[in-house]
């Protein structure tokens, strides 16, 4: 009989600690939530600062003193399925000095009867490059728009950072490839093809 009426209290015991557990996994879910969203800005930032992943930098003018060093830039550009554009670098390859700015072309082309808007993702490699790529301009940088049938040429302006010449890592490196697609932009991609992994690196 003792054993009867304890039962009701052990119950009731009970209902405090679940909703003391719930609410804690109802916090910890919340807190990794916020988590994610807090990481994506600091994903940008540290890529934007090291290159990780092949993001390039971007700045205003190219160094006062040139390198040593002479590097072949391979040029690749490409189109995802079901974006009618015609996409294709002038030339297949650069080859620059560190410190010198070099400018190259790539030619696209909307082979449909209406508007369309795209975005251009970018990819260096190797991946430890995009610390030493600066871009000084690039169609990339924003939405672009395409008038049925208008063929338009794109400027890529940009230099290798001279400070390559002291990154071991690099020592071995004569050629790298700056490689380009264009996704509709309603797709609202990630500039790098960094995020095919789950990531996403900065806009620029």
């Amino acid at each position: 009989m003792v054993a009867s009426q304890q039962r009701p209290d052990l119950r009731r015991a009970k209902g405090p600690r679940q909703g003391l557990v719930a609410f804690a996994v109802l916090a910890v879910a919340i807190g990794m939530l916020g988590m994610s969203f807090a990481a994506i800005p600091l994903y940008r930032a540290f890529c934007s600062a090291t290159g990780f992943a092949g993001t390039t930098q971007v700045r205003r003018a190219a160094p006062k003193e040139e390198g040593k060093r002479i590097i072949t830039v391979h040029l690749d550009a490409n189109v995802t399925p079901g974006l009618a554009l015609a996409f294709a670098p002038e030339v297949p390859q650069v080859s620059v000095r560190t410190g010198q700015t070099a400018t190259v072309f790539f030619k696209v082309t909307n082979r449909s009867d209406h508007e369309l808007a795209a975005r251009a993702v970018y990819n260096v490699t190797p991946g430890q490059t995009g610390a030493y790529f600066d871009k000084i301009a690039c169609f990339c940088f924003s939405e672009q728009h395409f008038g049925p049938h208008q063929t338009v040429e794109m400027p890529v302006v940009f230099f290798l950072d001279p400070a390559l010449e002291k990154d071991e890592t690099m020592s071995g490196i004569d050629e790298v490839s700056l490689s380009y697609t264009f996704y509709a932009a309603q797709d609202a991609r990630p500039v790098t093809a960094a995020q095919a992994n789950g990531k996403e690196p900065p806009r620029l």
